[in-house]
């Protein structure tokens, strides 16, 4: 598996602004192999960014020996791909389609999709009921697997905090629907927990379904409100060398990328020395 960083945790990752030649130079000696691009409305890599900066960008990526193969996209937290006004949900697939595209022009292999936001803990500014927004995504995932087919990108969709897709059975399913080799899970091996689950079941039951892996850490305290916190990775509840074990069972090698923020001074060093350990796990254990 590639060790691998987010470039939200990098500094000013977050606000799309850390220079590509910093992120590359600050992944390298921090200890990572590999770097996850972000893309966003606007920033270093946005919807904007033309072809020819892209390109620039990719020679940059490989002549610093950086394995850059996925490119991260949290833009369906701010235009909801399945929200209930029609203007919004067409921004959204505008906006999806643009950073596939561009995923394929800095040569990356696979892009993270949230495919729509039903309800979500930290904003109720809308809520989805669940079937107007499970039709909505089959038809946006319809829509942006042609994009996808043209930019040579997977198209990869994430477990995370949205109010949708919290069982692997539907996930499996939904994916199974489409019969189609770029559509894929990029599954998130900490939110699992948020949400009452066990993440080596789910790598069991997506199996090779799954494409890109995100990691992080949660805490599970039970304590009340404030209890349930990410965290620094393993100091918190996840299984670890049980969610390796699955992984590993299931043939997947590809990036394993630690999604921490906001970026602190020492929190690249932390996380490089926590995934030495957490990616070191026995075998067989």
């Amino acid at each position: 598996m590639i060790k691998t960083i987010s470039y939200w945790a990098l500094p000013d990752g977050g606000a799309n602004t850390c220079p590509i030649d910093r992120a590359l130079e600050l992944t390298k000696a921090t200890g990572f192999a590999g770097l996850e691009l972000a893309i966003a409305p606007t920033g270093v890599v946005s919807v904007e960014t033309s072809k020819t900066e892209c390109s620039k960008y990719r020679k940059q990526i490989d002549a610093s020996g950086v394995i850059v193969q996925t490119l991260a996209n949290g833009m369906s937290w701010g235009t909801n791909p399945v929200s209930n006004d029609a203007a919004t949900r067409k921004k959204s697939l505008t906006l999806t389609s643009k950073a596939l595209e561009r995923a394929g022009w800095l040569g990356c292999d696979a892009m993270l999709y949230v495919p729509g936001v039903v309800n979500c803990p930290w904003s109720a500014n809308e809520h989805v009921r669940y079937d107007h927004a499970l039709s909505r995504a089959t038809e946006n995932v319809k829509r942006l697997l042609d994009v996808a087919d043209k930019a040579k990108v997977d198209l990869c969709i994430e477990n995370v905090w949205n109010g949708f897709f919290y069982s692997p059975v539907e996930l499996a399913q939904f994916i199974d629907s489409f019969e189609h080799p770029r559509l894929g899970v990029y599954f998130d091996v900490g939110n699992v927990l948020g949400y009452h689950q066990w993440p080596p079941h789910w790598i069991e039951l997506l199996g090779q379904r799954i494409k890109r892996v995100h990691i992080k850490d949660f805490k599970q305290n039970f304590g009340g409100v404030g209890s349930f916190t990410f965290c620094d990775l393993g100091a918190g509840s996840v299984p670890w060398p049980a969610s390796i074990k699955a992984l590993r069972d299931i043939g997947y090698d590809k990036t394993v990328v630690a999604e921490l923020m906001p970026f602190d001074d020492s929190l690249l060093q932390r996380t490089s020395a926590a995934m030495d350990v957490i990616l070191a796990a026995p075998k067989g254990k």
